[in-house]
C-alpha cells in the first residue's frame, strides 16, 4: 500500500511530545513490511533548509478565499528509506514553536497554519505524480486531510483513497472562532455535516472524528476510556456513535534507543540474564544526584511532564502532595526529571532542599532520562490519563519496576503485583489520590523488603515483554485494508 502520513510534528525534525515519536516509528516498521510510506509536515524555523533538498518550483495551494504560493522540501528520516516532505511557508511556519510559544496557548492563526498543511497534502501528491492508497492523519493539526478527502478530493485524482485519524490525546482538540471557519477552505454547507460545529465555534479534531473513515487511537484501553464522559472531554457521544470504526492499537517503543543491553547513554548495559550489571547504573544515578550511595535503599524514579494529566497535583501539591510524605515516612529515595508548570518547577526545587532523600532536574536531559531508567528500581507515573504512555513500557524493559494508575496504555502494559505468587510486572493503584499513591508506593517498599526474590521474579518477567512496533504497524495495515474496502463498497 501507499500511504500518506500527514503530521504537524515527526522525529528529528519537530517534536513537542509523543505524537512525534510515534508518526516516525510507525512510518519505519510500516515500511520494512514493505509499504511505500511518505510523510507530510509543515517546515518549521528551525528545520534548517540548507539541510534538505528543495523539489524545484512552487507549489499552488487554494484554502479558503486565498490562493498560496509554497516551496517544498524533502529529506528522509534517519536510517530509513522514509521520504519525509517539508511545506515551507514562511508566513505560516517560519516561527519558533509548534503550536506555540512558552506561556502562551497556541498561536491565534493555528486555523488558517494547519489548514494549509491540510490542502497542501492533497496537491504535494499532484505535484510529486504519487496518489496514496491511505491518507493517515495524526490529532487535530492534521485533521483538515481527511475532511477535504471526504468532501472535497474523492471524486477526482483521490477517488480509490481512504482516510485514517489517529488521535493521540483527545484532550487537545484545535477549538477556535467560528469566524475562522472560511480559511478550512469549505463552504458553509459543511460546517454541520462535515463535524465542525461546537457550540457555534469550529473543532477540527471533531470534524476529524465525523469524516474519517476509520478511527485510532494509542491503547485499546483508551479506545474504551475516551467512549465514556469522563474521559472523552465531550467527544464520548461521537466516539460511541463510531464505535464500530474505532481501533485501540499499543504505540510500540523504538528498540534501537530504548535498550539495556546497547544503550550507551548508561555506564554499564545489562540484559535480563547479567540484571547485577543494573547496580552500577543505580550508583551513577545516586551520585549524579547528591544521594547518599546504598544499593540496599530502593530508589524511585520520575520522568513526566509537569502537568495536571500526569498526577502532579496530587504527588506534588503543597497543600497536599504525597512526595513529602513518601520521602519522610518510607525508606527509600526518589529522583524528578521533569518540566512544565511553574508553581511545580519550584515545588521540585523547595523539596529538594527539605529533604536528604528527594532529589529533582527541572528541564530535560536525554542521558539523565536514561539513567533514571536504568538506576532506579520502581518508577512512578499517577497519571489521571495516559492515552498510551512510553515510560513504563521503557520501564520494563529496563527492569524497574512501574507503580502506576489503571488507565489507558498503563492498563494495557502493567500487571498488578500478586504478592502470594511473586507473578506481575509492576504495582496499580485505582484511585488518584495522595493516600492512593502513598499507599503504592509503600507497597513496593514494602515488597523491596521483604520480599526481594518476588522483586527480581517481576524484573526478569518485565524484561521479556515485547513493546516493538512491528506488532502494532501490522494492526495499523490491517485497519488500512478495513478502511479501503470501506469506501469500495
Amino acid at each position: 500500500m501507499k500511504i500518506l502520513m500527514i503530521t504537524s510534528e515527526a522525529v528529528p525534525f519537530a517534536k513537542t511530545g509523543g505524537l512525534a515519536d510515534a508518526v516516525s516509528a510507525l512510518s519505519i516498521a510500516l515500511a520494512k513490511l514493505g509499504h511505500d510510506v511518505r510523510i507530510v509536515m509543515p517546515r518549521y524555523y528551525r528545520i534548517d533548509r540548507n539541510k534538505l533538498k528543495q523539489i524545484p518550483g512552487p507549489m499552488g495551494v487554494h484554502p479558503g478565499y486565498q490562493e498560496i504560493w509554497t516551496g517544498v522540501y524533502q529529506s528522509t528520516l534517519p536510517g530509513a528509506e522514509v521520504p519525509v516532505y517539508f511545506i515551507d511557508h514562511e508566513q505560516s511556519f517560519g516561527r519558533d514553536g509548534v503550536y506555540g510559544v512558552p506561556g502562551a496557548t497556541d498561536f491565534a492563526d493555528n486555523p488558517q497554519r494547519f489548514s494549509l498543511l491540510g490542502h497542501a497534502a492533497f496537491q504535494l501528491c499532484r505535484k510529486i505524480g504519487w496518489i496514496p492508497d491511505i491518507m493517515h492523519a495524526h490529532d487535530w493539526a492534521a485533521s483538515l486531510a481527511p475532511i477535504l478527502l471526504k468532501f472535497n478530493e474523492r471524486h477526482g485524482d483521490f477517488s480509490h483513497t481512504a482516510s485514517v485519524f489517529t488521535i493521540h490525546n483527545i484532550g487537545y482538540q484545535g477549538i477556535y472562532g467560528k469566524h475562522l471557519y472560511p480559511y478550512t477552505g469549505l463552504g458553509w454547507d459543511h460546517f454541520y455535516s462535515a463535524g465542525f460545529e461546537d457550540w457555534d465555534r469550529i473543532n477540527f479534531l471533531k470534524a476529524g472524528i465525523v469524516s474519517s473513515d476509520k478511527l485510532t487511537t494509542v491503547s485499546p484501553t483508551y479506545a474504551k476510556e475516551i467512549q465514556r464522559p469522563e474521559f472523552g472531554f465531550r467527544m464520548d457521544g461521537i466516539l460511541r456513535y463510531r464505535s464500530n470504526d474505532l481501533y485501540g492499537i499499543l504505540n510500540g517503543v523504538d528498540t534501537d534507543i530504548w535498550n539495556p543491553a546497547k544503550d550507551r547513554l548508561i555506564p554499564a548495559q545489562y540484559t535480563a540474564r547479567t540484571i547485577e550489571k543494573k547496580a552500577v547504573n543505580k550508583e551513577a544515578l545516586q551520585k549524579r544526584m547528591g544521594l547518599t550511595v546504598d544499593a540496599n535503599i530502593p530508589i524511585v524514579g520520575i520522568v513526566t511532564r509537569l502537568a495536571d494529566q500526569k498526577g502532579v497535583a496530587e504527588l506534588f501539591g503543597p497543600a497536599y502532595g504525597s512526595a513529602h510524605r513518601i520521602c519522610s515516612e518510607i525508606k527509600l529515595q526518589m529522583v524528578v526529571l521533569g518540566a512544565g508548570e511553574a508553581w511545580c518547577e519550584s515545588e521540585l526545587v523547595a523539596l529538594s532542599h527539605k529533604l536528604s532523600n528527594f532529589r529533582a532536574y527541572v528541564g530535560y536531559d536525554e542521558s539523565l532520562s536514561h539513567l533514571i531508567e536504568a538506576g532506579s528500581d520502581f518508577f512512578l507515573m499517577p497519571s489521571r490519563y495516559e492515552p498510551c504512555g512510553l515510560n513504563q513500557m521503557y520501564s520494563l524493559l529496563y527492569g524497574t519496576l512501574p507503580i502506576v494508575r489503571r488507565t489507558g496504555g498503563l492498563a494495557d502494559t502493567v500487571e498488578n503485583y500478586d504478592e502470594k505468587t511473586g507473578e506481575g510486572t509492576g504495582f496499580v493503584l485505582d484511585n488518584l489520590t495522595p493516600q492512593s499513591i502513598y499507599d503504592t508506593v509503600g507497597w513496593a517498599a514494602h515488597a523491596w523488603y521483604n520480599k526481594r526474590e518476588h522483586i527480581e521474579k517481576m524484573r526478569k518477567r518485565a524484561m521479556a515483554q515485547k513493546f516493538g512496533w512491528d506488532e502494532s504497524a501490522a494492526r495499523y495495515a490491517e485497519v488500512y485494508e478495513a478502511a479501503i474496502k470501506g469506501i469500495e463498497g
